[in-house]
């Protein structure tokens, strides 16, 4: 893998004015050069994909359906080099590396073939008086240039989530990939063109959100902004694009209910892997878990000494769970809301301390309510947990939040998991399982802070795409 990546830009490589050297967040080394991208390198992007798209627009779906499948190809052939780029950008285990890549292979197979499968419908014109004699029917066109901004924490497979539905439904991209995490978003460039992506539909423009974030979401060539992040920088991106259509994905601090009746034992193993897996770095990881009254203690001693056994370690050794988190800054400000938790009267049941720039995972009880580990996203591993008497009072704990992406009940009760299912304030609301889980041609998105839109990969080609109806009078 080259040392000094540029940017790809209208299908070449262009030297930027200036570099920033990419660091391992687990061994503080260097791991490469990466070009930054100015203003006017985006809209030179922004201008290329416009270009490209009058051309791509034309293209038909079978073409789209099979570069995206080629790309998938190339990706499952080349799935440990890539999975070793996510390692050491991201300090992720090689283990969910691995399983990343491998979800990043079916999200373009999934973009390939909904690419194959865009179509409107017929209306019954004569439905309504005056419609006689009349045949309408809709249609669906791409919206033009879309502008991506993604985040660190899935860097291959959030940026698969954007990238495939853009050209499955004929649309140009301008990717601008988290700064923490740029190598997986810049291989991609030579994935495409070998896969016979036309040159200009796909620009891939490292650099600062707030030096690029003006120019990707306020140029007249960009119709749709698609953004995966924190909350107050989704809010500068909505006041920023206006009237373009646009998807945002911001924050969570997923709840977890399990209720009277559920088997612990059964519920251990995933209520842990939900709750620290990739450093609780992960938009849906389990934030908070409403256990009843009757199973709490037992659920805090079979947790806490589950999670003991999780390894620290090398992102790149097969056995580790936990790794460095994403940034020294990161770190410190997890560290400060658990110590500010812990003056509000929260116990750290285990955990709380790091071992060179990874936080050992870190369970708290006794939390108030007012604490930041409840109120917002913590984005590290650190899980609270709670008692609850009445299903009743887990569903209003839980939706006591700024933020409704996804939410998990473990029930026996199919009518208590309805009942659940139906007042749970989030975009998804998985029953039997963990928050946590995710397969990707799935809607997700979230409700109240948690962003607007839906993303997997039908729900978010529909957003890319513009809806034309065309009516046609047959006769006097």
């Amino acid at each position: 893998m080259k040392k000094k990546w540029q940017l790809w830009i209208g299908g070449k490589w262009r030297e930027p004015k200036e570099y920033e050297a990419l660091y391992n967040p687990h061994t503080n080394e260097e791991i490469a050069q990466i070009g930054q991208a100015e203003p006017a390198d985006a809209v030179e992007a922004v201008v290329e994909a416009h270009a490209a798209f009058q051309k791509f627009r034309g293209y038909p779906a079978h073409a789209r359906a099979k570069i995206l499948a080629k790309v998938a190809t190339i990706m499952e052939e080349r799935s440990e080099e890539l999975a070793k780029i996510i390692a050491l950008e991201a300090a992720k285990s090689i283990r969910n590396a691995r399983e990343e890549i491998s979800r990043t292979v079916q999200t373009y197979r999934f973009a390939a073939e909904a690419a194959k499968s865009n179509y409107g419908e017929q209306i019954p014109m004569d439905a309504a008086e005056g419609g006689e004699k009349r045949f309408g029917f809709t249609i669906k066109t791409p919206i033009g240039v879309v502008t991506a901004i993604t985040p660190f924490n899935f860097p291959f497979n959030l940026v698969a989530h954007k990238v495939g539905p853009a050209i499955a439904a004929g649309n140009s991209i301008v990717l601008k990939p988290a700064e923490q995490t740029p190598l997986s978003a810049l291989v991609l460039a030579e994935i495409f063109k070998e896969a016979g992506l036309l040159d200009g539909v796909l620009n891939i423009i490292p650099g600062k959100g707030d030096v690029l974030s003006e120019v990707l979401t306020t140029h007249p060539h960009v119709k749709k902004v698609t953004f995966t992040g924190s909350v107050e920088v989704g809010h500068i991106i909505q006041q920023q694009a206006g009237f373009r259509k646009l998807t945002l994905e911001l924050g969570s601090n997923s709840p977890f209910i399990i209720d009277e009746g559920v088997d612990i034992d059964q519920v251990i193993e995933r209520s842990v892997m939900g709750s620290f897996s990739f450093n609780g770095q992960v938009c849906i990881s389990i934030q908070r878990i409403y256990v009843h009254q009757s199973l709490y203690q037992k659920f805090v001693e079979k947790f806490v000494s589950r999670t003991k056994q999780l390894v620290v370690g090398s992102p790149l050794d097969e056995d580790t769970n936990i790794t460095a988190v994403i940034s020294k800054k990161s770190l410190d400000r997890i560290q400060s809301w658990i110590a500010e938790a812990v003056q509000e009267g929260a116990t750290i049941e285990c955990g709380g301390k790091t071992e060179g720039n990874a936080l050992l995972p870190t369970v708290l009880t006794n939390v108030n309510r007012d604490s930041k580990v409840f109120r917002y996203e913590i984005f590290g591993p650190v899980v609270c947990i709670f008692p609850f008497d009445t299903l009743d009072d887990a569903i209003n704990d839980a939706n006591d939040s700024r933020y409704g992406l996804n939410s998990g009940i473990m029930t026996p009760s199919l009518e208590r998991a309805f009942y659940a299912a139906e007042r749970l304030e989030t975009g998804g609301v998985i029953v039997n399982d963990i928050p946590t889980y995710r397969i990707d041609n799935m809607p997700y998105g979230g409700w109240k802070d948690s962003g607007v839109g839906r993303e997997g990969i039908k729900y978010a080609m529909e957003e890319m795409m513009e809806q034309k109806f065309i009516s046609f009078k047959t006769g006097e």
